[in-house]
């Protein structure tokens, strides 16, 4: 029997990144964790055991650091993704394809005496902001993306006309609690847009959109989000989100004598809806 390997890929998965940019008293921090996949020729090395097409994972490792350490500065994510892709492409004749995800985990600097301190910082929750760098000897394209960014709204959400069948049991509601965990991802039209001021601006225009949305179910604003994104943005291709419906129910306190004036609530967040699309021009 011939067995045939359809794809493969191998490289180095969650290398922690820690960088301090010294500019006088005042300091900046960066927090990454950094993805490197490689796909090329490398049937040999699964059928015949011939390392000789292989870099090590732990010279992947190695590279990022000593990539980062090259700039003292703090690079926008897309950036250094970009200067890490390039350099293993042009290094590895054997590569056709590089794969490099960052995630940015967030820092914000602690307040003493109503003023940020310079070199003092307190973790910004589980957000985080996202880079998919993917290039090949004919080109590059860049996603950049929000991740577990967590947002709710008390009210101008509602749930009703739905199938109803002999399982159902979920009371239909115009005034409900939504909330979400955001996972949004965004494709440029070319890396020169890939900037951190854009990202900040697409980043503001999703959660501005959920706040101010009418919404008549997750899809709906789901599909708001999208549209104010690609309307906004020209140099956005597509944009792609994952929302899982964090739930909040209402307590029932029929039993007590009393009503829920849609005041008390339960979070749950398992097991939870999931709603997921890609939008394009």
């Amino acid at each position: 029997m011939s067995v045939k390997i359809v794809n493969n890929n191998y490289g180095k998965a969650r290398v922690r990144l820690m960088k301090v940019a010294r500019t006088g008293e005042r300091h900046e921090l960066q927090n990454l964790t950094v993805k490197i996949a490689f796909e090329g020729d490398f049937t040999e090395v699964h059928t015949a055991g011939d390392n000789s097409q292989v870099l090590p994972t732990d010279t992947m490792k190695n590279t990022v650091y000593t990539l980062a350490h090259q700039t003292r500065e703090i690079e926008e994510i897309e950036i250094f993704g970009l200067r890490l892709a390039d350099y293993f492409l042009a290094n590895n004749s054997q590569v056709t394809r590089v794969i490099v995800e960052i995630d940015e985990h967030a820092w914000t600097r602690i307040n003493v005496g109503g003023e940020p301190h310079q070199h003092s910082f307190i973790k910004g929750g589980d957000e985080k902001r996202t880079a998919i760098i993917s290039a090949t000897h004919e080109g590059t394209t860049v996603e950049s993306g929000v991740e577990d960014l967590i947002v709710l709204k008390t009210t101008k959400s509602g749930f009703v006309g739905y199938i109803k069948d002999r399982y159902t049991t979920l009371p239909e509601t115009t005034d409900r609690i939504f909330a979400t965990s955001i996972k949004a991802v965004w494709r440029y039209a070319n890396t020169d847009a890939a900037t951190g001021e854009n990202w900040r601006d697409i980043r503001q225009t999703i959660i501005e959109t959920f706040a101010e949305h009418d919404s008549l179910s997750v899809q709906h604003t789901l599909y708001a989000m999208g549209e104010a994104v690609l309307e906004k943005f020209p140099d956005i291709t597509e944009i792609a989100f994952s929302l899982p419906n964090i739930h909040c129910l209402p307590l029932d306190f029929t039993r007590f004598g009393l009503e829920n004036d849609n005041r008390i609530f339960v979070p749950t967040d398992e097991p939870h809806g999931l709603i997921e699309a890609r939008l394009s021009r």
